[in-house]
């Protein structure tokens, strides 16, 4: 292969289909109510043991810095998501995070009805 300096490539995209027109990316609110589901389950279980908002927080809070870095979605079913989670989608599940980890320590500074362990 010879390695001309007067060669250029070119790459060329195909042209896109009739009646396509070009338009930015969706994005998917997908991860929205599973992330509600997941607050609403750390807010219940908070009563019972300070571990569960703490450790759901921390997984809320991890899934929001992957929503940022790639399209990895650990709340997925598929794992792998077609379309990145829109800025709002991100921004419930790390308000999420923050709300479940704040639960935590406002339960383990007043010593609320939630024990570190439950039955300990």
């Amino acid at each position: 292969m010879d390695d001309d300096p007067g060669v250029r490539w070119e790459y060329r995209r195909p042209p896109a289909p009739e009646g396509r027109e070009a338009r930015p990316a969706e994005r998917s609110h997908a991860a929205i109510p599973i992330a509600v589901a997941v607050i609403a389950v750390g807010l219940f279980f908070g009563t019972y043991s300070l571990l569960v908002p703490a450790v759901l927080g921390l997984v809320l809070l991890a899934s929001g810095l992957a929503f940022l870095s790639s399209r990895i979605n650990p709340l997925s079913v598929h794992f792998y998501l077609t379309r990145k989670p829109s800025w709002s989608a991100v921004g419930v599940v790390f308000l999420g995070g923050l709300l479940l980890l704040a639960e935590a320590y406002t339960l383990w500074v007043n010593g609320g009805a939630a024990r570190l362990l439950p039955h300990a």
